[in-house]
C-alpha cells in the first residue's frame, strides 16, 4: 500500500454534531479513543475560522500522532500543512490538489459505489479511495448506497488503501472489515453525543474492531 498509515478508525467532524466550542475537546477525545486519522470537515464557518480550527486539530493530531486531512479544500490543507485532503467527484480534481499540496501528501477521493470512479482515482494518483454509504447515515440521508461486495470487488483490482463510510458503527463495521476495508469513516455514531467521555466510550469501541476483527 502506498500509504500503509491509512488503516484504522477514521473520525470525521460535522459541525452539525458538534458546537464550535466542543470541536477540539470532542476530537481530542476521538483521538485519545483510537482514531487514527482526523478529518476537518465544515461547509459554514468562515475562511478564517475554517484556517483557525484546522490549524488547532493540526496540532491535536500531532501529538496523538494521527493523520490529519481537511476535507474539499487543497487550499486551506496546504496552507496549514496538514497531512493531506479528502475531495469528492466535483472538487476541482486529483491533478489540481496535487498541483496545491506537492508530492508526499494524501488525497483521497470520494467514489460511492462506483468501481470505474475508483479505478481512475487510483490511475490518476489518488492515495486511498472511500465507499460508501453502506448503510443508513443520518449525516447524508441522500447519500447513494453501495454494496459491500465492491469492497471485495475492489480489493482485488487495487493497490491503494479502501476507506468505507456511511451509517457505520460498532455494531456493523467489522463485516466491512472482513470485505476489505482498511478504514471505517464514522461521524455520527462518534459524535452523536459530543461530550468527550461519550465520543471516547464511541471511539473505543469502534478501534477495537480492528484488533478483533
Amino acid at each position: 500500500m502506498k500509504h500503509p498509515a491509512i488503516h484504522g478508525l477514521y473520525a470525521i467532524t460535522d459541525p452539525a454534531l458538534i458546537p464550535d466550542r466542543q470541536l477540539l475537546p470532542a476530537a481530542e477525545a476521538a483521538l485519545r479513543g483510537g482514531a487514527r486519522l482526523l478529518q476537518y470537515r465544515d461547509k459554514t464557518a468562515t475562511p478564517a475560522q475554517r484556517r483557525h480550527r484546522a490549524s488547532q486539530l493540526q496540532t491535536l493530531c500531532r501529538q496523538y500522532g494521527a493523520l490529519f486531512l481537511v476535507n474539499d479544500d487543497p487550499a486551506l490543507a496546504a496552507d496549514i500543512e496538514a497531512d493531506g485532503v479528502h475531495i469528492g467527484q466535483s472538487d476541482g480534481g486529483i491533478a489540481r490538489a496535487r498541483q496545491r499540496l506537492g508530492p508526499g501528501k494524501i488525497i483521497g477521493v470520494t467514489c460511492h459505489g462506483d468501481l470505474t470512479l475508483a479505478e481512475q482515482a487510483a490511475e490518476g494518483g489518488a492515495d486511498y479511495v472511500a465507499f460508501g454509504r453502506f448503510f443508513p447515515s443520518r449525516t447524508k440521508p441522500q447519500a447513494p448506497p453501495a454494496d459491500s461486495a465492491i469492497l471485495q470487488q475492489a480489493r482485488k483490482r487495487l493497490a491503494i488503501p479502501l476507506v468505507a463510510i456511511g451509517g457505520i458503527d460498532a455494531g456493523n463495521g467489522g463485516r466491512l472489515l472482513e470485505q476489505g476495508a482498511d478504514a471505517l469513516a464514522v461521524i455520527h455514531a462518534l459524535f452523536s453525543s459530543p461530550a468527550p467521555e461519550h465520543v471516547e466510550q464511541a471511539a473505543r469501541r469502534l478501534a477495537a474492531l480492528f484488533v478483533t476483527g
